[in-house]
């Protein structure tokens, strides 16, 4: 029997939709309770290759897993797109699993992308990365103002936090309060610890993660090393399931939010627990944190990173060529400056790239 089937994800259970395709009756509803090898076992009594609807919630990983053992295809379901799309006005777990098939029925299901398990375990390690190194930077920023609460003059170094000005950051903790001195020696254990922490992430990445013809073009660009790279490759994923570069400048989260917005969009999206290009270092084009080459005091002095993500995939063109594809000679896009102030550097971009590029590229005046 031909069928749709559909689940509606929580965090103990799901519920789960069954619907013939012939006739459109509702087959079976049931409630399966979360366990290891549950979806498997129920599904194994459908027809292998049928199509499954869930949404991208937070617990999807497993189940999807499953649905692949049982024989089955997961289609993953973008939620926020999905609930407009159904358009009901009361919402409960049986409306919206039988919302799901309709628009299995319809043809309209708005899908997303399912990374491979090898992909979504690696990303585990430059998330994790992530939140350490945001988790570094709440503790010295904390540090910092609490030195700055007793008048302590600002660091002459240039890192305040190095090994170099370790000796001097110590002594400017002594001369406070008894309470406050051993609270900051807390908060500098702490982000030690992190340091080290973030350091064997560092190491491991570097271990497994492989270096892709991607990833060496993405290295091309000021302030992009082998981390960074390897942090936006693997939230990219595949590129080529992107038909232009407008697509993958929305899907990353840098797209203007609209005409008169001048900031770049930076909404964390739940569609497909990926992280945008916003959140882990890109946001329009600027590198928001890790190291900086000394010539990027502003965005006039960078490329934007949806050229050479659209125009790797133009695998053709030998990579000393690509090494070699900025010139001094400063540009903006068309319409770019007005809306959102942002200045590129001129690149050698062949008649394919050029079409792939976020917008049309023209010399500045």
């Amino acid at each position: 029997m031909r069928e749709y089937i559909a689940f509606d994800s929580h965090k103990r259970y799901s519920l789960v939709e069954r619907e013939d395709v012939a006739s459109g009756k509702i087959v079976q509803q049931v409630r399966l309770t979360h366990a290891p090898g549950a979806v498997r076992r129920y599904l194994a009594r459908c027809t292998p290759g049928t199509a499954v609807a869930l949404e991208a919630t937070g617990n999807w990983y497993w189940i999807v897993e499953e649905i692949e053992q049982a024989g089955l295809q997961p289609r993953l379901v973008h939620p926020r797109k999905a609930k407009l799309m159904m358009g009901l006005i009361n919402k409960t777990d049986k409306l919206d699993v039988h919302g799901l098939n309709r628009l299995q029925r319809n043809g309209t299901l708005p899908t997303v992308w399912i990374p491979p398990r090898p992909l979504r375990d690696l990303r585990e390690l430059t998330r994790t990365r992530l939140v350490l190194v945001e988790q570094r930077t709440r503790l010295k920023n904390r540090l910092t103002a609490t030195l700055a609460k007793y008048g302590v003059p600002p660091s002459e170094y240039s890192d305040a936090y190095g090994k170099s000005a370790r000796a001097e950051l110590e002594a400017r903790i002594e001369p406070l309060p008894e309470q406050t001195r051993w609270v900051c020696k807390q908060l500098l254990a702490q982000i030690d610890f992190l340091v080290r922490q973030i350091r064997q992430l560092e190491q491991r990445l570097e271990d497994l993660v492989e270096v892709t013809p991607e990833m060496e073009r993405l290295m091309t660009l000021p302030g992009i090393a082998e981390i960074l790279a390897a942090t936006i490759a693997l939230e990219i994923g595949d590129i080529g399931r992107f038909p232009d570069a407008p697509h993958l400048a929305s899907y990353a989260g840098t797209t203007p939010a609209g005409a008169r917005q001048r900031r770049p969009r930076a909404v964390r999206p739940a569609a497909s627990g990926r992280e945008p290009l916003s959140e882990v270092g890109i946001c329009g084009g600027r590198q928001l944190g890790g190291r900086q080459s000394p010539a990027l005091s502003g965005a006039a002095r960078q490329p934007t990173l949806m050229t050479v993500c659209a125009s790797a995939r133009d695998t053709t063109k030998p990579l000393e060529q690509w090494r070699a594809i900025w010139p001094r000679r400063p540009f903006t896009c068309c319409g770019a400056k007005r809306r959102t102030g942002i200045r590129f550097w001129k690149g050698v971009v062949p008649a394919r790239c050029e079409r792939d590029s976020v917008m049309s590229l023209w010399l500045a005046e």
